[in-house]
Formats: structure tokens, sequence, C-alpha cells
């Protein structure tokens, strides 16, 4: 058989040590959860509130599709369509109407252009 000892030891000054925990309960965490949901809810309505529709239907832009080909970019096809000389107008267009973050283009690309 062994046998343990255990010696006393005193602090100088006395240190009060003092652990606390934190222990959650099934119907805690359900709680916790909820709370959270609760609280995405709240930020998605409020960003989402900043969407705001037009009362007025739109009417689609009648429009036809153009293949790119070697060597086209999208100034010299919008020059082509622009009847009025606003190149530039038509670039906005196509790229409106094909969602383009810039006006590069690619051979064997389809792009959408209004028709004139």
């Amino acid at each position: 058989m062994s046998t343990m000892t255990l010696n006393s030891v005193t602090l100088h000054p006395p240190v009060s040590i003092h652990v606390s925990t934190v222990r959650l309960t099934r119907r805690g965490r359900l709680v916790v959860l909820v709370a959270a949901l609760v609280v995405l809810l709240c930020v998605g309505i409020a960003l989402g509130a900043g969407s705001v529709a037009s009362e007025r239907p739109g009417t689609p832009e009648p429009t036809r599709i153009v293949m790119v080909g070697t060597g086209d970019t999208l100034w010299a096809i919008a020059s082509e369509l622009a009847d009025d000389g606003d190149v530039r107008a038509m670039v906005d267009r196509i790229e409106r109407l094909n969602a383009l973050d810039s006006a590069l283009v690619e051979a064997g690309q389809r792009l959408r252009v209004p028709l004139t």
C-alpha cells in the first residue's frame, strides 16, 4: 500500500484565486442559437431595406446577337451600330446589355447589341 502526503503552502501575501465556469444546458444552447438567428435576420432586413424596385415595369430593348471576330474591338462594333455617330453611348449600351466590366472582348464571344 502506498501513502501520499500533502504539505500546505502558504502564500505571502495571500492570493485569492477564483475560477468561474459557465455551462450551458441544452435549453441555454437553444436560446443562444435562436438569439443569434434573430440578430442575423435583423441585419439581413436592415441591409435588404436599401434595395428598391422601380414602380414602372421596364420594356426590354430589342437586341440581336453579334459574334466577335478576330481583331474586333467593342469600339469598332459600336461604331458600326451607332447611327447618330455617338459611339461612346453605344459602347455604354452594349456594356450594360452584356454586363461587361470593361470594353475588352475576345474573339468568339457573343454580344447582345441593340437593334438600330
